[in-house]
Order: C-alpha cells, then structure tokens, then sequence
C-alpha cells in the first residue's frame, strides 16, 4: 500500500498534551526552546549543534509538515494541553523516524525542552506516539516470499508445558 494512503493521525490529545504535526508559523516556539535547551540538546541531536535562527526553525517546520503529508518523517511537537483542548506551553518534540514502510518499522525519537523535566511529559507523549504506531500503522511485521506485507505468528514450546504422554 502507498504511504500516502494511509491514514496517520496529525494530532493526538492525551491526558495532559497535545501531540501534533508541525505547521506554518511554529518557527518561533520552535525556535525559543529549541535555544532554550541548547546546552542539553548539542550532545545528542545532531540537528542542534549550532543554534537556528527564527527563519531556520520556521522552514525546519515547514519541511517537516511537508515530509509528515508525504510519510516520510512524523515529525510532531508537545504542548501542554489547556483548557478546552488547546495548545499551551511547547515542552518537546517525539515522532517516528527511520521509516521503512515495507515492513512498517519505525524509530521513535523525542526531545524534552528544558526546565520541562521530571513531570512524565515525554513519557506521556512517547507512549501516544506508540499507541498510535500500533492502532493506525503496525498491521503487518514480516513480508511473504512474494513481497507482500503480512502478520507473523509465532508458537513456542515451553518446558513443563509437554504435551501429555499417550
């Protein structure tokens, strides 16, 4: 099946956070605590190693909204859930990454803004990224001899588990 065809959630609303496809005009959220968090950030995610400008960051959303409509990368950013549902403080980014739709297998990748820390925000995000791998795009884990994607049981023989003796 063409990825494009699929259906991939662009937002999903957990207890706490809103967790949501990039779009035009988050540049300067992005880019405020993307140099917030700098210092925690360079020595793990290559894509901050020099600090962006508001531009950069601005265009970084932009292609990342474009690569989640084409399926390539799903790129989202975490806010803080507000009353009636809305977006409040930006507190990280999560997504699937190192897509290979043949077989569906995805990385889960995220970010945590700093000064956001110890309150369960990523692991709350992250979790939703998972449900939601699993609820709308892992169907399948193997391809069939023919290339076609297809779901693999396994059995498995556990000893004190003997079939009884005849």
């Amino acid at each position: 099946m063409d990825p494009l065809l699929l259906d991939v959630p662009e937002r999903i609303a957990t207890e706490r956070l809103v967790v949501r496809m990039p779009r035009a005009g988050d540049g300067a959220v992005v880019n405020a605590a993307v140099c917030a968090s700098h210092a925690a950030l360079a020595p793990w995610m290559p894509w901050a190693v020099t600090l962006p400008s508001v531009d950069e960051s601005e265009a970084h959303c932009r292609r990342a909204q474009a690569k989640f409509l084409l399926r390539e990368d799903l790129m989202m950013l975490v806010f803080v859930r507000g009353a009636n549902d809305t977006e409040g403080e930006l507190v990280g980014g999560t997504g699937l990454h190192r897509i290979d739709w043949t077989v569906r297998k995805f990385e889960i990748g995220y970010w945590r803004k700093t000064g956001c820390d110890g309150r369960g925000f990523m692991t709350e995000a992250v979790r939703a990224m998972a449900r939601m791998a699993f609820d709308a795009l892992l169907r399948f884990d193997s391809l069939t001899p023919a290339g076609e994607p297809r779901s693999t049981r396994i059995y498995a023989r556990v000893r004190g588990a003997e079939e009884p003796m005849a």
